[in-house]
């Protein structure tokens, strides 16, 4: 057993979800489909959904290049 309760959050998991959040809003306002966007990032749509939705903990390189994708500084989707 890990010692924690289930109803403690690690603070790791809501850095993802805000990060995904993010990502959405900004795909989103700029009219991109998740297939769209990671067509152009030469992901899957699958990674994509999950960068999204906070289940994934990507690695900085792609940070910067969905940002790039965006047209936004990789500030945004970090701050």
């Amino acid at each position: 057993m890990s010692g924690r309760s289930r109803r403690t959050r690690d603070p790791r998991q809501e850095v993802l979800r805000r990060l995904g959040e993010r990502v959405r809003v900004r795909r989103r306002e700029r009219g991109l489909t998740q297939e769209s966007l990671a067509e152009a990032l030469d992901i899957s749509v699958a990674y994509v959904s999950l960068i999204e939705r906070g289940d994934r903990n990507p690695p900085f390189t792609t940070v910067v290049a969905i940002a790039r994708a965006l047209g936004i500084p990789a500030r945004e989707l970090c701050d």
